[in-house]
């Protein structure tokens, strides 16, 4: 378990349009230094609810669209990733990544100002997996999670045969850093947009190279993971998956909406769709998705605060049954 923050450092904020943001360096209990980000709408007195956002790509684009539908975002860059310290690329732990985004998220929800709102959890591809097990630690301790492709299990094309994968495993011990996994390129296959392809392949804070055999290692047992305990997941949640996928296994998602445990559930399968599915498709279907996350979300936001007036209008009347008015004679 990751112990508090050790402490704060190089804070800033600017507004870009109606739109504040913020960023700060924190340091966790490994002496990591991670970048962490927030974007809250400066036109709402209150936000509607509060997204954190476990990465894959570009959250800063997905931030945008779910900051103008008035909801207050966070993200944070994992160790090795983006703008947090790290050899760019490598995961030791997979755990240690759950544990310091689940830190960090729990100290924003549990601030005075914020103990009311409304907890959801959303993440892509990798990000889509550690939400799943952000929730697994805390099974109810968060209102919702939107399911980007989630990494439930590696697809096919991208995984080597059984027989290297057993020794790249072996491998992982002795050189865990060296990058010779044998996969696809995963920016021509997770991103249809030509222009968004040429974006991340420009990006000084994306890894663009082989995956390390430690990460290959700790993605594979991570999903297998994962696929296995599907049925476990019981928070109300959405999850969203291209057709055409070559990256994370479709099929998986929809066996996800079959098999978990929870009640409130949706699954959105889209024909002709590649991976990513938040920032890589072609604009009019970047929309299509987007409408399909917001007007879940506001459904959600709507079913509780109707609860919460009913809650209200309960107590009210349960007060003036204990406490009648005098009548006057």
């Amino acid at each position: 378990m990751v112990e508090s923050c050790l402490h704060f450092k190089e804070k800033s904020e600017n507004h870009i349009g109606d739109t504040k943001y913020e960023e700060e360096y924190i340091v966790n209990s490994r002496g990591v230094k991670l970048f962490t980000c927030r974007w809250s709408p400066a036109n709402y007195d209150e936000p509607k609810a509060l997204i954190f956002l476990c990465h894959g790509y570009a959250m800063e684009y997905c931030a945008r669209r779910l900051v103008k539908a008035g909801y207050e975002v966070h993200g944070i860059d994992c160790e090795g990733h983006g703008k947090s310290s790290g050899l760019q690329g490598l995961i030791p732990k997979f755990d240690d990544l759950v544990d310091d985004l689940s830190e960090h998220f729990t100290t924003i929800s549990e601030k005075r100002e914020n103990r009311n709102k409304m907890r959801i959890i959303m993440g892509e591809s990798m990000g889509g997996a550690m939400a799943l097990r952000l929730h697994r630690k805390k099974p109810d301790y968060w209102d919702g999670a939107v399911l980007v492709a989630p990494m439930c299990k590696i697809a096919d094309e991208m995984k080597p045969n059984p027989l290297v994968i057993k020794v790249l495993t072996s491998l992982a011990r002795i050189i865990p850093t060296w990058k010779i996994t044998p996969t696809p390129d995963i920016v021509d296959i997770a991103f249809r947009d030509p222009q968004v392809r040429q974006e991340v392949r420009s990006n000084p804070y994306t890894y663009k190279g082989r995956p390390r055999l430690q990460t290959s290692y700790q993605l594979y047992t991570a999903s297998m993971d994962l696929e296995r305990r599907l049925q476990e997941v019981s928070l109300p949640f959405i999850v969203l998956h291209g057709e055409e996928d070559k990256v994370t296994d479709p099929s998986v998602s929809k066996i996800l909406y079959e098999s978990a445990c929870a009640v409130d559930k949706t699954f959105k399968l889209y024909p002709q769709m590649w991976h990513s599915l938040s920032y890589g498709e072609l604009p009019e279907n970047l929309d299509t998705v987007f409408s399909d996350i917001l007007k879940w979300l506001e459904d959600r936001v709507f079913a509780r605060n109707g609860a919460k007036f009913e809650e209200q209008q309960k107590l009210a009347n349960d007060h003036n049954a204990s406490n009648p008015t005098p009548t006057k004679n």
